[in-house]
This record gives structure tokens, sequence and C-alpha cells, in this order.
């Protein structure tokens, strides 16, 4: 299979190097000419995934990106593996490709004005690029580990069952198994709201506050991401598998997670800005954390936690009040 990366950060990479690893015909795209050249010479992506090894039979590309760009032509899939902030962009280049596209981005869009709701990626498709067959690869995964060929399981999800089939074909191998699912709203919600808790669960570890701490946190977190993605459509069971509970656990837990890591150095006394610049990658949680409350507001879904964290990153609460508003909340029906 003949397969375009869009996007030389760090997971773009890692399943790039994936897919080539497996005998696929691989095109890695970077907008920034410097790192392909650097790249090219190295065999390397030193800034993003440091220590792998560039597969031989990996290509490099750089250059104007739309649909009638030549090394796009015979692509059989494009991938799209830049931050949520540069998808609009992309589709509305893309549009009226043939061949399938998916992307890689987790979160929500921000919105654009002030009226405006921010968007999940197959919103930004539906008014950008209607035409195109589309879908999200997503679910539990460190790209470090990708690359490195350590078990990993994802979850394709598409309206479209050939969309799906396409990236079930491109990256299941021995190392990487990727499940299907037509469900995309939740499967989209479920990597959108993770990273908003992960940052809530980095703060608890931050403050030393305990393993129930962690447990409840992940728990009712789960609770939240489930309310507003059955608010927006979804599928009550997309939300216990791997783009749900599975993606939650990993980027909550892990010590790989860049949105954890935010909560941890928030709850060092480090200011946003301070914790965002240290990291040197984006974490999608800061950005989109604000428009999956907004959503929710909307649609009147209580979402306590989601909340606590917007209250944090605009230096409106402490770490240690937010955690004692959350315990303070009155009682109710766990189910509720």
């Amino acid at each position: 299979m003949n397969i375009a990366m869009l996007g030389a950060g760090a997971w773009g990479t890692a399943l790039a190097v994936s897919a080539a690893s497996c005998g696929h015909r691989v095109s890695l795209w970077a907008r920034d000419h410097q790192q392909v050249a650097q790249m090219r010479v190295d065999r390397k992506n030193a800034r993003y995934l440091p220590g792998v090894t560039l597969p031989p039979t990996l290509q490099l590309a750089h250059g104007p990106l739309d649909a009638g760009a030549a090394w796009l032509s015979g692509a059989d899939l494009v991938v799209i593996a830049t931050p949520m902030a540069a998808l609009r962009g992309l589709l509305s280049a893309l549009s009226g490709l043939q061949m399938p596209v998916a992307w890689l981005c987790k979160g929500f869009e921000a919105p654009l004005h002030a009226q405006a709701t921010g968007l999940l990626g197959h919103e930004i498709r539906a008014q950008v690029a209607p035409d195109l067959r589309c879908g999200v690869l997503s679910g539990p995964s460190f790209a470090q580990e990708v690359a490195l060929a350590q078990p990993t399981a994802l979850v394709a999800a598409s309206e479209h069952a050939n969309v799906r089939e396409v990236l079930v074909a491109a990256f299941h191998s021995p190392s990487l198994r990727v499940y299907a699912n037509d469900d995309i709203v939740g499967v989209e919600v479920g990597g959108a709201v993770k990273n908003v808790l992960a940052i809530a669960t980095g703060l608890c570890d931050g403050l030393n506050l305990g393993l129930n701490a962690r447990a409840a946190l992940i728990t009712r977190g789960l609770a939240e991401m489930t309310r507003l993605g059955m608010a927006l459509g979804a599928k009550a069971e997309t939300f216990m598998g791997l783009s749900g509970l599975g993606d939650l656990v990993l980027t909550a837990t892990g010590d790989l997670s860049r949105n954890r890591k935010v909560g941890q150095l928030l709850a060092s006394g480090m200011t946003l800005q301070e914790a965002v610049d240290s990291l040197g990658h984006v974490a999608e949680g800061v950005y989109s954390a604000r428009t999956v409350v907004q959503r929710a507001r909307a649609l009147g879904v209580d979402m306590p936690i989601s909340e606590g964290v917007v209250a944090l990153l605009e230096g409106r609460v402490m770490p240690a009040h937010m955690v004692a508003a959350l315990m303070g909340r009155d009682p109710k029906d766990e189910t509720s």
C-alpha cells in the first residue's frame, strides 16, 4: 500500500516507521524543509522521536500540499498527523482527493470566533471537505513505543466501511492491532476529553493525593466523557473500548503523557506558560479544555472535573482549591 503521512511530529513519524517496517511504501511529509533535509542526512527525527532510526524505504517529502500534488496522486491513503489546529487547513487543501483521508489528531478545534463552538475532526470535515471519505485512527498509544514495535492496539473509526478497511490494512501488524469501529463521534470524543482528564490526574499525582484519588478521578472522568459523547450522538459502549477507557488510563497514568505532565508541573508551582514551555511538544488538553467545557455547557452536560481543569488553567483556582471543590460537591447517585 502507498501511504502519505502528513506531519513529521512524534506520532506521525512513529506510524510512518511502523508502516514502512511492514513493507508499505510510505512518504513522510514535513512543513519545515530544514527538518526534512536533516532527517534525510541523519535518518532520524531527532527533535520529535529521538533514538529511532528511520527505515531505508521511508521516503521524506516537502512541498506544497493540495489535491493536485504529484507525490500525493499515487497514494492509496492519506493520513494527517498534525496538531488539531492545522486540520481545517489541510482538509480544505485536500478536498477533491479520491482516496481515503484519515487524521491522528485528538481534541476540539478552538472556536473560530466568539459566537462559535469548537469542533471535532469529523465536524470540521463536514464543513470544509464534505466530499472526502474520512476517518480517524485513535487509541492508547505513545509514539515511542509504537516506533519500537512494542505491542499496541488502536481503533480505526469511520462511517465508511471501506475507509475502516483501508486503515486496518495500512497499520495492522504483528505489533500493532487495529480494530474497526463505525462510531467516529465516540472515538473522537474519547480522544479529546481524555487529554483534559489527564491534566487533572497529573495534578492529583503531583500533589501526592494517593492512588485512591487517582482511581476516583479516572472513573468519574470516564463518566464525564461518556455523558458528553452520548449527548453528541455517540454510543455508550465506545467509551469502554480502546479510544475511551483505554486511552484515558494510558494518558492519565503513563509517564510519557504530556497532558499528565502539565498537571504535575502545575502542582509543583509552575505557571501554565512555564509548564507548556518546558514540554517542547503540544499538550492538546491545554488547548481543548475550554472547548470541551463550552460544548458540555451548551448541551447541559455536567462535567465538574473538566470545569475544574479549565478554572486551573485560567488561573482562577489554585491546585489544592480545585481538589477541595471537587471533594466538596453534594452527594449524588453514581449513575446520574
